[in-house]
């Protein structure tokens, strides 16, 4: 049996006192020291991992002012604290064995959007696209672009002075700053902006913290003017933080926003921003230029630069390559043709413009350029995408690289520490390559992508960081590549920020170091304020680049068997994808119904890791436990189980329970394992924790209740009137309550297997199908029955019957037998491998007879390409088609423009079958074009049903946020709902149980269309 785990404690109680006090003065946010939570902020975007001590999650900015008052208590001030947006830095900038400030779960308020001025004042925690969203209305928009835009928070931006794609048109964060609200550490509520030199006058004559800024500050601008001159480089990519070069703005004005921009928390809390907003483009292009080298691609950046581009990023073979293997390459397949060269580089040349005639005829002279050099500059072709949707997904792409790269498969894996090196654009190409060499000496392999344009290159070579001698190349790396940038002169810091790289801030900055030690010291005067980054008081150290914990030092703990068997979790890299604020997009509905981060992909890969760690340190393997397990029947060691869930009950603690807690919260709706670019799947170490859970604690009724739920259903539907009137019944809702269930939906009362036999259809028996000639096989189809189509909407599949008939085909009904998944959610892995196993042998066998699988429920159907392959073998595993997969391929044979839709359908996809089958929704369209029949698809998140999720009580409640977060406003935004198209039966489900609509199946429509012919 699992071993109970203790919660790993606090090192100094001291904070404990701290939280306590700020509970007692009126905080009103989160305050917490649960392992868990603790656990989930020990990580970020990069290779380290540092537990703190509690987190705080503020509600708004007196929160903050109560907080850094108490810190400067006398008895608090050895505590630190490090303020905390989305979690996206790559080099360790809010890490801290201290207190986490959290602002991204509350104070994510946009505040004022002023159109007619251009400007925008936000809290911290708003997250850049969700700016975007808002200012997309009024024509404007947030220049400065980032790959991790969709969960980046302004805070953040603002902290490490953000910038990336299109650097060079539009600047840096601090470019757009026109005002940062502060809280001081003497709890002083600043805002700065540029002043005149009266407004400064003003404000170093105050006798507060304020006053002695602005004082020191104008002391060095005049004092040490020639000496910033000298050292400072002259860049697109200026220094981020602490920018004594900027201190006097271009317009000869005093801007503390310069010291503060870049200066990753470690001198004040930015709590919020007044930012100015520019016109979005109307029109914009992407040139798509291939190469025969990477090299070339970079030596030919100036020359594409001097056509006037807007910004020109590159990406190399390797993240080529590993896009090909993602969803994404879906959506731009069509820009990258086949070559007789093979492409191993790219550019992306953008242009914009505010009128489409002279888009056009800057298209035509870039393109007559590149036509009339053919292959010089290493050219081996290009494409163009026009519009902003073609843009969007080739700009998606680019975005996703950081994620590609880390899904390289095996345990080295592409990590950032050296990856945002800036040089002078015209030495890039010679940088590069003298990089390129500097990790070829040393074996390593490694993927680029970058801002060719500002000369900024993302490089992240590929080790295995459980690997202790590869861990040491993490030193011997970046001191070369420190030595490259000074070469070539350039910043190690040219995008994302120094955090524990601050170690070489001495070596660069030389005799300003000693400045930037005054600036924190006014600023923060007992070095509480995020330590160790950046400048550090006189006689203390900085954080060092191998002095930090890594995760690959406490994932090398768990034996490699275990780390294999769960590689579900182990290969989360921290990108934080699974933060995206859209309600929109798929993933992932808990994260953002609650917005905590437990409730994440990322949050429980990470304590899932933290549990595997745990539990060897406590002696146990976990395989070896998941074999015993199945060894036995359900009843063994149900004494041990049950004496375990009271003392559960009276409140024994067990880091299990923590993990329990946020396993429970996931829909098992499995868009982390399309959407995320690392592919965590949650469902599946989730189903694994659960059985060795439920190992050592009773499980709830209703567990059992799901579990049998396919094996019930075609004994219950016998008597469907009695059924159906028991759940219905006062008594029968109060009894499933108790069990933990409601709303359970009503036997359509209809059998199937009869229903068709009148109609004249067959089932898939080997008597029938020995009947069947070439000509009948040829054209039948076998469908394959799941319990929620069968017995809830037993309509839907004799309209799928009646439709594959009117359309030419011969179906026949495959013989029910249980799918699994339910079991499979639920954490009963022994029991679905079983059933699975007895499933798969019956459709392999139909599938012997050459007829095609299909199924019509998607979670059901995909069920035999992930779950099946995995627990069976991809051999084993039967071929089910979705659909709309198996009809599109047969579009030829298909009856066309049969009718002509007046208006058109708008399809409302599956959340798991557009992460997991990305062609869900083209494919319909094609199918409904053949029909003359208009078919959109309208963007919407999770609708918050799931399977069984949204019918348990425990659920619920969340269950229906979610589905007002992305559905909700679709359905009621909707004139004529009937034109609502839902693949997905839990989809379906919700909307009636909610809204009272009953949405239709995209094949209902089409058996309209047909029938109307």
């Amino acid at each position: 049996m699992i071993p109970r785990l203790a919660n790993r404690p606090i090192a100094n109680s001291l904070y404990l006192d701290f939280v306590a006090e700020l509970g007692v003065r009126g905080f009103e946010g989160e305050l917490s020291a649960s392992y868990a939570d603790r656990t989930v902020q020990a990580t970020d975007n990069s290779i380290y991992q540092v537990w703190p001590q509690v987190v705080v999650t503020p509600k708004h900015t007196d929160d903050l002012i109560r907080l850094v008052k108490l810190l400067g208590e006398p008895r608090f001030q050895k505590l630190v604290i490090s303020p905390r947006g989305g979690g996206t830095g790559t080099n360790g900038q809010s890490l801290t064995d201290g207190v986490v400030v959290d602002v991204s779960r509350h104070m994510n308020r946009i505040l004022e959007i002023n159109a007619a001025e251009r400007w925008v004042r936000v809290e911290a925690g708003v997250v850049k696209d969700q700016l975007n969203a808002a200012l997309k209305p009024h024509g404007l928009f947030f220049a400065p672009e980032l790959s991790t835009s969709n969960r980046a928070t302004i805070g953040g931006m603002v902290n490490t002075d953000a910038s990336g794609q299109g650097s060079c048109l539009y600047g840096k964060t601090r470019d757009h700053v026109l005002a940062l609200d502060t809280v001081l550490l003497d709890g002083t509520l600043w805002r700065s902006a540029p002043l005149n030199d009266a407004e400064l006058a003003v404000a170093k004559q105050r006798t507060d913290k304020v006053g002695e800024i602005h004082r020191l500050l104008d002391d060095i601008q005049h004092t040490h003017a020639e000496l910033i001159r000298e050292r400072f480089p002259k860049l697109n990519r200026c220094l981020t933080g602490y920018d004594l070069a900027h201190i006097r703005n271009a317009e000869g004005l005093f801007d503390l926003n310069a010291i503060l921009c870049g200066a990753e928390g470690t001198l004040g809390l930015v709590t919020e921003i007044k930012l100015n907003v520019l016109p979005i483009p109307k029109f914009s292009a992407l040139v798509n230029v291939r190469y025969t080298s990477f090299d070339a691609a970079l030596r030919d950046a100036s020359a594409l630069m001097a056509l006037g581009s807007s910004s020109i990023e590159t990406v190399d073979s390797k993240v080529l390559g590993l896009a090909r293997q993602d969803i994404v390459w879906h959506g731009v397949s069509e820009f990258f043709p086949d070559d007789d060269v093979p492409a191993l580089g790219v550019n992306l040349v953008e242009f914009i413009a505010d009128d489409q005639t002279a888009l056009q005829a800057k298209l035509a002279e870039v393109t007559g350029i590149l036509q009339r050099d053919g292959r010089q500059h290493g050219r081996c072709g290009h494409t163009v995408a026009l519009g902003d949707a073609a843009v969007g997904r080739l700009w998606g792409m680019r975005k996703k690289s950081v994620g590609l790269l880390a899904n390289m498969q095996g345990d080295k894996r592409p990590i950032p520490f050296v990856e945002d090196t800036a040089v002078p654009p015209e030495n890039l190409a010679d940088y590069i390559a003298e990089f390129r060499a500097l990790l070829d000496s040393h074996g390593v392999i490694y993927g680029m992508f970058g801002h060719v344009d500002a000369g900024v290159l993302h490089v992240r070579p590929a080790l295995d960081m459980k690997d202790p001698e590869q861990e040491k190349l993490i030193r011997t790396i970046s001191d070369g590549v420190v030595a490259l940038t000074r070469k070539y002169h350039g910043l190690l810091w040219g995008e994302h920020g120094k955090g524990v790289r601050s170690e070489y801030a001495p070596e660069f900055f030389g005799p300003l170091y000693p400045v930037l030690q005054q600036i924190k010291a006014v600023f923060d005067p007992h070095n509480q304020l995020n330590p160790g980054k950046i400048a550090a008081p006189p006689g203390q150290e900085l954080w060092k680049i191998d002095a930090v914990p890594t995760r690959g030092q406490h994932d090398r703990v768990i034996p490699i068997a275990v780390r294999k068997n769960y590689d579900e979790a182990m290969h989360c890299n921290g990108n934080g994808a699974c933060f995206n604020f859209d309600p929109d997009d798929a993933m992932c509905p808990s994260y953002k119904g609650t917005r905590d981060r437990r409730h994440s992909p990322k949050g429980r890969a990470s304590l899932m890791r933290e549990w595997l760690r745990q539990m060897t340190l406590a002696g146990v393997d976990p395989l070896q436990e998941t074999t015993a397990l199945r060894q036995h029947d359900g009843w063994s060691n149900l004494l041990g189980r049950l004496r375990n869930t009271l003392r559960k009950r009276q409140g024994q603690s067990d880091f299990s329970h923590e993990v329990m807690d946020a396993m429970q919260g996931c829909l098992a709706c499995k868009s982390c394992v399309g959407q995320c670019p690392v592919k965590v799947d949650v469902p599946e170490f989730r189903s694994k924790f659960l059985e060795l859970y439920y190992g050592r604690y009773l499980r709830p009724a209703k567990d059992y209740l799901v579990g049998s739920l396919e094996t019930m259903l075609p004994l219950v539907a016998r008597w469907p009137a009695l059924y159906n009137g028991v759940i219905g019944s006062g008594a029968g809702k109060m009894v499933m309550q108790r069990l933990g269930m409601v709303h359970s939906p009503a036997l359509s009362g209809v059998d199937l297997v009869a229903a068709l036999r009148k109609r004249g259809f067959a089932m898939a028996t080997p008597q029938v199908l020995q009947t069947l000639d070439e000509g009948r096989r040829s054209q039948s189809v076998i469908i394959v029955q799941d319990a929620f189509t069968s017995y809830f909407e037993t309509g839907l599949v004799l309209d799928l019957f009646d439709l594959l008939k009117a359309l030419g085909f011969n179906p026949l009904l495959a013989p029910f037998k249980a799918n699994g998944k339910p079991l499979h959610v639920h954490g009963f892995l022994g029991r679905f491998g079983q059933v699975a196993a007895r499933n798969a042998a019956s459709l392999r066998a139909l599938a012997a007879t050459g007829i095609p699988l299909v199924g019509l429920e998607p979670s059901m159907t995909l069920t035999y390409r992930a779950e099946y392959a995995k627990t069976l073998g991809k051999d084993a595993a039967p071929t089910v088609h979705l659909l709309q997969e198996w009809l599109v391929r047969r579009l030829d044979q298909l009856p066309q423009n049969t009718v002509a839709a007046e208006r058109s359908y708008t399809l409302l996809p599956h959340c798991t079958e557009k992460t997991n089958a990305p062609a869900v929704s083209s494919d319909w369209q094609k199918l409904f074009a053949r029909f003359g029949i208009s078919l959109k698809t309208q963007p919407v998140g999770c609708c918050g049903m799931a399977g069984t999720y949204g019918h348990e009580a425990e659920h619920r409640p969340m269950s229906e946020q979610i589905y007002g977060l992305s559905w909700a406003p679709v359905i009621a935004a909707a004139e004529t709902p009937e034109m609502l198209l839902a693949t997905g039966y839990s989809c379906r489900c919700q909307v009636k149980l909610i809204d009272g609509v009953q949405l239709r199946h995209p094949l209902q429509a089409l058996l309209q269309a047909v029938r109307s012919a």
